[in-house]
């Protein structure tokens, strides 16, 4: 007959000290309490599921009287375990409190392990609180729980507390090819990895999971057998996308996208495990954060190198539109569609950037206190409420310092002026008479781009050319920016002058839309259409509207009469009274 198989969260639980996975500090404590005989008379073990904490109580339990007994009895039956989920009521506390007055036969400590202590009623507690505020010397009560802020603080005052730590990747995954040797089965490390990873801090968990992958894939665990049977997306999916956002190739992505929804993956699952990636690589730009990267060491070296190949910029401008996925899916009608667009953004922003590696870029204010990163022109700040789109005149630079060359000097060294020489026979030689025309061109050369940026700023245009401007870059350039092209659809344009445009939006909102685009709008506006000394004086429509609504009938009708004199003639004909 077949041996009965034990699942490995039972055969492999910890028994002693030296197997506790991950929690080095908390075994360290408790053994040099026991050798020290500084043993506290109650303790609170909490932390998530999975981590070793009523296997320590029972380790620490029975370490306690082994320490205090030279007779070589088992005293195990000093131990007692009672189940707060299903023993929450006064009479389970009264039991255990009225046993608590009666010392041991054997042995110097009854140690009482209450396991999911939080469970316990609120009159259960009070019950237990007298109990455990006085004990008896010869009683120990460790308490355990995964919710410590359902305890209430009476009891946590009288408690030693220890908060176990979720256990680590690596520490798990060393302890899983352990038991895999043990067992006599092969398994690749990157298989181990992964079920480290889905196990999520719980060693408990990932033993279970290693006793499922190896009834799927028998005594031989590989890295794609295991994400198979796990419903794991590969990292290969994830490198392959940051290529074709590398690539700027949309298509790419977007197949990459349907072969990942066709293999039964979750878009939701999809768009989080790209933000992992996106956060991986970043990590991996410095040599110090590299360690925060928590995956196998060949999967380390793929990160390594293309991290090196992604820009800064793009990482950051990447996590911020997956975030912003994230946060959108839930309430999105169209989920697919979200993540697609998310997917066109991602390959957008190496072209974006390179667009404006000529601009500064800065953060500004964007709804409501957020910011985010934006490009502006590098020209100096105008006043409030008005935006300059005219060149920046190039500056007058002063002459060199003149030097003074003697007959005596020219047969010595020649004199140099930064890395030129300024005499000699070398070919890059340079002399004073050749320095003095130069600084003098360069001179007339900034008066002759003065006056020409005066001339521009001096010309004026027409409404019309300046709204075939505004509406061609509305339609070519904001394409896809439908919040940014909305808004300056409905804005409102009066020339005030031949180069000053007064813009008028309904709301603060479109007016901060405006802004994000400003500096591109004004390079539209000077290459395409040669409007170069341009400023634009911003103003809240409302405020127009109300000014318009305290006028009279009268001078309403003298507003519309100058606009259109047709409409005066429509009064007389039709005998018409304005006021």
């Amino acid at each position: 007959m077949a041996e009965n198989f034990i699942v490995s969260a039972r055969k492999y639980r910890p028994d002693n000290w030296d197997t506790v996975v991950g929690q080095k500090s908390i075994t360290a404590t408790l053994q040099n309490a026991i050798a020290t005989n500084q043993i506290a008379q109650s303790y609170l073990f909490c932390g998530p599921r999975g981590v070793g904490k009523t296997s320590c109580a029972r380790i620490f339990a029975r370490a306690v009287n082994e320490a205090m007994n030279d007779s070589g009895i088992d005293l195990s039956f000093n131990i007692f375990e009672l189940d707060a989920a299903s023993n929450n009521s006064v009479d389970d506390i009264r039991s255990i409190v009225d046993s608590v007055r009666i010392p041991p036969q054997q042995g110097r400590f009854k140690v009482y392990i209450i396991d999911e202590v939080h469970m316990l009623s609120s009159a259960a507690f009070n019950a237990f609180l007298k109990t455990l505020e006085e004990p008896p010397a010869h009683a120990i009560f460790i308490l355990a729980t995964t919710e410590k802020h359902k305890i209430i603080p009476t009891i946590l005052s009288r408690c030693q507390i220890f908060d176990f730590n979720r256990i680590k990747v690596k520490d798990m995954t060393e302890h899983l090819a352990s038991i895999a040797s043990r067992e006599g089965i092969t398994a690749e490390m990157d298989a181990l990895h992964v079920i480290a990873q889905k196990a999520d801090g719980a060693m408990r968990d990932a033993l279970s999971i290693f006793d499922q992958v190896v009834a799927f894939c028998g005594r031989n665990l590989t890295y794609q057998l295991v994400i198979q049977n796990l419903n794991v997306l590969d990292y290969d999916y994830y490198f392959k996308l940051t290529d074709a956002v590398l690539q700027e190739d949309i298509s790419a992505a977007l197949l990459l996208f349907d072969e990942v929804l066709n293999k039964g993956f979750d878009a939701h699952h999809f768009i989080t495990g790209i933000g992992s990636h996106f956060r991986n690589l970043l990590v991996c730009k410095d040599p110090e954060t590299i360690k925060l990267l928590e995956v196998s060491d060949n999967v380390a070296n793929r990160y390594q190198q293309q991290g090196a190949a992604a820009d800064l910029r793009l990482l950051i401008q990447g996590l911020d539109f997956i975030n912003e996925c994230d946060i959108q899916y839930r309430g999105s009608k169209h989920p697919r569609l979200l993540v697609e667009l998310t997917l066109m953004r991602l390959c957008s922003i190496p072209y974006n950037n390179r667009e404006g590696e000529k601009k500064k870029f800065k953060l500004i204010p964007f709804r409501g206190g957020e910011r985010q990163l934006s490009v502006s022109n590098t020209s100096a700040a105008k006043p409030s409420g008005v935006i300059s789109t005219a060149p920046k005149p190039t500056p007058i630079s002063s002459p060199a310092p003149a030097t003074v060359v003697t007959s005596s000097s020219v047969s010595k060294e020649p004199v140099t002026l930064g890395k030129k020489s300024l005499l000699g026979m070398s070919k890059d030689s340079v002399s004073i008479k050749t320095l003095t025309r130069k600084s003098n061109e360069d001179t007339e050369k900034a008066v002759a781009n003065e006056a020409a940026a005066k001339e521009v700023a001096d010309r004026e245009y027409s409404l019309s050319e300046i709204q075939n401007a505004w509406n061609s870059f509305v339609e070519h350039r904001l394409q896809n920016n439908m919040q940014v092209k909305m808004a300056l659809k409905v804005a409102v344009l009066e020339l005030k002058s031949g180069s000053l445009l007064r813009v008028a939006f309904p709301s603060e909102t479109q007016q901060i839309y405006f802004n994000d685009c400003r500096a591109d709008l004004g390079d539209f506006m000077r290459n395409e259409f040669g409007i170069k000394g341009l400023d634009f004086e911003l103003d809240l429509q409302r405020q127009t509207e109300v000014k318009l609504s305290t006028r009279t009938d009268k001078e309403k009708f003298d507003a519309m009469r100058a606009k259109n004199p047709s409409v005066d003639l429509l009064r007389q004909t039709f005998q018409l009274r304005v006021d």
